[in-house]
């Protein structure tokens, strides 16, 4: 079944249950893979930023939409799968070259009806 309706963030959870709702079909694992490198100008802003110490804004925005768009396709994938929700939700991320780096969005798609 590919309803391709995209699964609302409220129903993703990092628990392996949504409260109100039973599981009715597992579509089994689903992901969103995003591979970024930061860019010379940005390296170089936040490597000023460093010498004043704090937050690296500029890495940290880098970093929440490099996530922001692995959920998304993790959604994609779950709605592909005809899924209406995602359990046990995880992040991970791995360099994978110098400055380059993967972050992956996981969890089991699964199909649930309010009780």
């Amino acid at each position: 079944m590919n309803t391709n309706t995209p699964v609302r963030e409220e129903m993703v959870t990092t628990a392996f249950e949504i409260p109100g709702y039973r599981v009715t079909a597992n579509h089994g694992v689903v992901r969103g893979i995003v591979v970024r490198s930061r860019s010379i100008f940005g390296s170089i802003g936040a490597g000023l930023q460093t010498l004043v110490g704090g937050n690296i804004t500029l890495w940290s925005r880098l970093c929440e939409q490099t996530r922001t768009d692995a959920f998304a396709l993790m959604l994609t994938h779950a709605a592909e799968r005809g899924a209406n929700a995602v359990i046990g939700a995880r992040y991970d991320a791995t360099e994978v070259g110098t400055g380059v780096t993967e972050v992956l969005a996981y969890g089991t798609a699964v199909t649930v009806e309010k009780v």
